[in-house]
Parts: structure tokens; sequence; C-alpha cells
């Protein structure tokens, strides 16, 4: 069996530590492999491997635990919950790793990529393009293969070259970019909003049509400020939440 390992973390001295461990520790659950091990290492261990105090690891920890992610136990640790395959709302603070937890923990299929037209209403993010690279997925629960979230990304062309298709069948596009081909990732800006399924999103969510949808886009910049990938993500509205924490 292979040993859990989380992610690295670059931390954000502006944001708050647990909430960054926590959400980073969450897309290292969810984005785990079948046969790795559910026992999480000690907490020594885990706040030694983030850089943080333990009791700010103990802080991550009790996140996930009220989650229903993990379990601890006196004397014989702490696991991975191997039903929880959804976890709460995430509360987005600003933090990359919330977003790559945030689309993490889903069996993918990649539907297509290639070229594609850069849609009217995203031209403003692509000045003097008119084609972009396009990669369509469609996440389902790992448990009950139930369709979840219908995800499409326009990315840049040059960028688009350096992805590994296979990545995105296990890893969110943020994370691809991140660190399969080294993006360094000045912000994400987030929307989302409410709408009605229209007839290829309930076919491909298997909901009825004019369904309650929530329509997600998110706009990732480089650190030289241009746009790198725009994702238009269409999440089923019986399953999926969004919250937004504002921390003084």
């Amino acid at each position: 069996m292979t040993t859990f390992a989380p992610d690295s973390l670059a931390l954000n001295r502006k944001l708050p530590l647990w909430y960054q461990v926590s959400q980073s520790l969450r897309a290292s659950i969810l984005g785990r492999s079948p046969e790795a091990s559910l026992r999480l290492p000690t907490e020594d261990a885990l706040a030694a491997h983030y850089g943080v105090s333990v009791l700010t690891m103990r802080q991550a920890l009790k996140e996930l635990e009220a989650e229903g992610l993990i379990s601890r136990h006196r004397r014989r640790g702490t696991f991975i919950e191997p039903s929880a395959q959804r976890g709460a709302p995430v509360r987005l603070l600003g933090s990359v790793d919330a977003i790559v937890a945030q689309q993490s923990g889903m069996s993918t299929e990649l539907l297509e990529h290639g070229p594609t037209a850069v849609p009217s209403e995203l031209s403003e993010y692509f000045p003097d393009m008119t084609e972009v690279a396009g990669f369509r997925r469609l996440r389902s629960d790992e448990k009950t293969g139930e369709p979840t979230n219908h995800a499409h990304n326009y990315v840049r062309p040059e960028v688009a070259e350096l992805i590994d298709p296979a990545d995105l069948l296990r890893w969110p596009m943020t994370k691809v970019l991140r660190d399969g081909v080294g993006i360094r990732i000045s912000r994400i800006t987030d929307s989302v909003e409410a709408r009605l399924a229209d007839p290829e999103t309930a076919r491909l969510l298997q909901v009825p049509l004019l369904s309650p949808i929530l329509h997600y886009t998110g706009v990732t910049y480089g650190e030289d400020g241009d746009v790198v990938d725009v994702a238009r993500i269409h999440y089923r509205g019986d399953r999926f939440s969004f919250t937004v924490t504002l921390e003084a």
C-alpha cells in the first residue's frame, strides 16, 4: 500500500495559516491515488511538512474533521474517511489551494480538447486572439458515478501545448497549470451565479431541463498579468453550494 503524502504548500502570510493548510491537505486527500494509505502522518509530522505550529495544524485538522473528510482516534491516529467524497462548501479566501481543493475529488472524463474559437463574451480576456485551446471535461462522483459538474477551460495556445491531457484525468486544471506546466499563478478571480440548465448541460449532468445550476467562472492570471486560463464550470445545484468568508 502506498503511503499517503500531502502536497507541499507555499504559505501566503496574508491569509490564515490554518485555512491554507486545511485547504492544501483537503486537496491532497480528495486527489489521492486509490491505493494510497488512509492513515495520515502524525500532527507533528504534518506541522513540520507545512512549516507551521502544531496548534495551527490541529486547527486545520479540526476543520477537515468537521467536513467529514477525516476521523481522529486517540492513540490510533488520524484517518481519511473512505466514504467522504463530498465535503462541505469551500470557503473562498483567495488561496490557489482553495481553488484546487474545490475542484478535486472527482473522477474525470475528458470529453474533448483542441483548438476552439474564443467566445465573444470572453474576448476581453484574450485580446487580439481569435482561437485558444479548449478542454471539456465531465466530473462524476467516484462512488456513485453520478455526474456532478461540467467544465470547459479556455487556455492560451502556448500554454496548452505544455499540458499532458492525461494529467487532467487526475488533477484539476489549476493544479495542472501550477504543478504540471510550472505556471506561476499570480491570482484567480471567481464569480458564481445561478442559472437554469440548458439542454446540453441537463443531458451531461443528468438533471431535468431548466433545473437550477451554479455557473462558476474562474479567470487565472500568470505573473506577467496575462490571462492563462478561463474556466467555465456548471455545477449541479443540488450537490454544491459556495460561501465566501472575509477575514479582517
